[in-house]
């Protein structure tokens, strides 16, 4: 029985087929085929609205199982976490799973459309567990991002990655791992 994943692309022009798609590629590859990796086309990708995003995104996870996996790419990964705090899924997500996430409120990204959550994990699915994934030769996100992140959800396992870019040097070894430790503590079907 295969296990679901959904991937989350980040915002920018052409960022789903030009960027993250070698994201998912070694993802698929690093995880094998007891994963079916579902990546969907976010609206307006060069424009990243969270309302817009976060009805999308619930569209998505209303069509997952129990037990499957989220991993979100850059401001993909916060609309995620962010939608995740103001509407949990029906189905508790086994993992979650956040790649060069930017912060949102002091110290990070202003936004006037995403609202800051100082306390964003204690609004996260409890059973989930999530984990978080900084280069710190991003470019884009500061590598001091990850640390205000894991001060909002401070059950989080932070993974600092040396020498790594936004897209992780399209290497996404580490985040296969422990998706494959953490399916292995758990059973498929919850």
């Amino acid at each position: 029985m295969t296990r679901q994943l959904l991937f989350v692309q980040g915002g920018g022009e052409n960022a789903h087929d030009e960027w993250d798609s070698k994201l998912v590629a070694n993802l698929e590859q690093e995880l094998g085929p007891d994963y079916e990796i579902r990546y969907p086309r976010m609206p307006d990708e060069d424009n990243p609205e969270f309302a817009r995003w976060s009805a999308a995104l619930h569209k998505e996870l209303d069509k997952l199982d129990r037990g499957a996996i989220l991993v979100g790419h850059s401001i993909g990964a916060t609309i995620l976490v962010h939608s995740l705090a103001a509407e949990p899924p029906k189905q508790s997500p086994a993992g979650i799973f956040l790649v060069s996430m930017p912060f949102i409120g002091e110290g990070g990204w202003p936004s006037e459309d995403i609202k800051p959550e100082p306390d964003l994990g204690a609004k996260l699915p409890a059973q989930s567990p999530v984990y978080l994934y900084q280069g710190d030769a991003d470019e884009i996100v500061p590598a001091g991002h990850v640390d205000l992140i894991a001060k909002a959800i401070p059950q989080a396992a932070v993974r600092k990655l040396p020498g790594r870019d936004h897209q992780l040097n399209n290497d996404m070894s580490e985040v296969a791992a422990d998706i494959r430790e953490l399916i292995g503590r758990k059973p498929q079907r919850e």
